[in-house]
């Protein structure tokens, strides 16, 4: 019989190591290694050796029909989660402290439990006082919500398992706590019990859970990454706080479209949806100004407008800055590089800065255009046309690269008013509309149509 190997897991970000040591080598905590109990295979015998129950197997084809879905009311909230709540589905939602979360959730199940489902709120960390004044404050006191304030896994999975509800909210999974598990609430071995107890839940029973998790400082779910793909939904609930937006974005859904987002408002009444989030972001856009760009982009299937904004300064420093914010750096980096390569327009000695306006996030290839023409924008001292939006991709010759959902683009630009569009040449149309279309082949060319050099 083979000695079952001890494990030592590092509380902090989940990596496994053969020894104790002080230090983990992974992500530099100091004293966040604690030791895991082996895995036992039984007496003498290996898993594959030993009698198990036999499976029942079915065919690929299936005449099911599609999992029954439950409208919010909420046309955000539910367009993420593909459509509707699905029951028996576990959801995990991350975001930065402050940021929305537990609002939003409280706003969520208040309004399924207005259409007649039966929800459940329990609170880690808060108690349920506190909860009923935000609901006061919110105008969701008089919803049919039950509330629950605890921390302890087995007396939740007891409650929710007599209770029967159709949605249950558990804020947040870093504080729950499994008196099987001899470790901390938060720990990777807490939080992988608990979220494995609460999935487990939810699919034998049919009672969908929301899961809140806390995120680190790099923006991702505390905890072990295989909360991640236990669960069958992850949102991430992002926005920056000087900005009221905030964005619901859907990064894994196997109910429906990963990459959709939401967008809602916070207000003195809690989150307002945005219906038109290309309006909103685009409001306080004025006269053309040097450095400006609106870039037509889709989020998920959503055409979403937005404006990228740059500066470009004169630099006294021997390694001059390069900020970016909302926009992939590294990205950013390749543009002025390919800038610099391919159409002889140096930014060395330059301040580069660049912004997405309203705190959205952009991380699509076709943005790659409406950055460059923001940031020769700023450099020229040139506005582009007020009625101008403009996508595609760079690639590292220079050369325009043609991207998909080019007639969606097309027509949210027309929608809010703009007659004018610069794309690459190789793009496929089925039709344009009025607008009046700039086909460019390269970055040298689009550098010389419209900004005049090159």
């Amino acid at each position: 019989m083979a000695k079952p190997v001890t494990a030592f897991t590092c509380t902090a970000c989940g990596a496994s190591h053969r020894k104790w040591a002080g230090r983990c080598e992974t992500c530099g905590e100091w004293n966040s290694i604690t030791e895991e109990a082996p895995l036992s295979q039984g007496p003498g015998r290996s898993l594959g050796a030993a009698k198990g129950r036999r499976i029942a197997l079915g065919a690929l084809s299936s005449a099911e029909a599609p999992p029954a879905r439950a409208q919010s009311g909420m046309a955000e909230f539910d367009r993420v989660l593909g459509g509707g709540l699905v029951g028996g589905s576990a959801i995990l939602v991350g975001g930065d402290p402050g940021i929305g979360k537990s609002t939003l959730l409280l706003q969520a199940a208040s309004a399924f439990a207005r259409k007649g489902l039966r929800a459940v709120y329990i609170s880690g960390e808060e108690a349920s006082a506190q909860i009923r004044l935000r609901a006061q404050r919110l105008g969701l006191d008089d919803a049919p919500v039950q509330l629950g304030a605890e921390t302890a896994l087995r007396d939740i999975l007891t409650t929710l398992d007599a209770e029967r509800p159709d949605l249950a909210v558990i804020d947040s999974i870093q504080t729950l706590w499994s008196d099987q598990i001899e470790a901390a609430p938060g720990s990777v071995g807490q939080v992988r019990a608990s979220a494995h107890e609460l999935v487990t839940f939810a699919k034998r029973s049919g009672v969908a859970v929301i899961i809140v998790g806390h995120v680190t400082k790099d923006g991702q779910i505390a905890g072990p990454r295989v909360v991640e793909h236990m669960v069958d939904t992850v949102l991430y609930f992002e926005g920056e706080r000087g900005h009221q937006f905030r964005i619901l974005r859907s990064v894994k859904n196997r109910f429906g479209p990963a990459a959709e987002i939401g967008v809602f408002e916070m207000t003195g009444g809690g989150l307002a949806e945005v219906a038109n989030p290309s309006a909103l972001f685009l409001s306080e856009r004025g006269e053309p100004v040097p450095g400006s760009a609106v870039f037509a982009g889709i989020e998920g299937t959503r055409p979403v407008l937005t404006e990228i904004q740059a500066l470009v300064a004169p630099s006294t420093l021997a390694s001059p800055r390069r900020t970016v914010v909302g926009l992939d750096s590294g990205r950013v980096s390749t543009i002025l590089a390919v800038l610099e390569a391919r159409c002889a327009i140096p930014f060395a000695g330059l301040d580069v800065f660049l912004n997405v306006a309203g705190g959205m996030r952009v991380a699509e290839p076709a943005a790659d255009l409406a950055i460059a023409a923001a940031l020769l924008s700023a450099r020229e001292d040139k506005a582009l046309p007020a009625d101008c939006v403009s996508f595609g991709e760079i690639s590292l010759s220079g050369a325009l690269r043609p991207v998909a959902q080019a007639e969606n683009r097309l027509k949210e630009a027309q929608k809010l008013g703009f007659s004018h569009a610069i794309m690459p040449s190789a793009q496929n149309l089925d039709g344009a509309g009025a607008m009046r279309l700039d086909r460019i082949g390269d970055l040298t060319g689009f550098v010389g149509e419209i900004f005049g050099a090159g």
